[in-house]
């Protein structure tokens, strides 16, 4: 943990990272535990990264996650090939396939913003840079 408290990380890094080495990933029932008894703004921080949410692979790229942002992309190609079938089942000017491509893409970008903030605390604390973007996803 010393890694963490030598200032080479902005604050809101380090209490990430303090809390994830505290309580785990965020998939255990400690993590799930100690993040409802934090308060609101500490949830938010440690659960959720809105940069990751609107830029996504980029931003992966930038914290050096490259691996899982590579895997992100191999998942949005997969999603528009789905995506473009189902458009022309259900024709262009289907609001059910409208709904569908934003409902895809939404949930691209939330996948992004729930899993950077562990993603990069196991490469740079941890050291483990799989490529399984679901790593510790709960």
């Amino acid at each position: 943990m010393e890694t963490v408290r030598n200032g080479k990380y902005p604050q809101k890094w380090q209490d990430r990272f303090t809390f994830f080495d505290a309580h785990g990933a965020p998939s255990t029932p400690a993590f799930k535990e100690a993040l409802k008894a934090a308060p609101g703004n500490t949830q938010r921080t440690i659960r959720f990264n809105w940069l990751a949410f609107f830029f996504g692979p980029i931003y992966f790229f930038i914290l050096g996650l490259w691996r899982k942002a590579l895997v992100g992309i191999g998942l949005t190609l997969v999603l528009l090939v789905v995506d473009a079938i189902l458009m022309g089942v259900l024709g262009p000017d289907s609001g059910l396939a409208r709904g569908l491509s934003r409902g895809l893409g939404i949930a691209l970008s939330l996948l992004y913003g729930l899993v950077a903030n562990y993603a990069y605390y196991l490469k740079e604390i941890k050291e483990r840079d799989s490529w399984n973007i679901f790593e510790g996803l709960r």
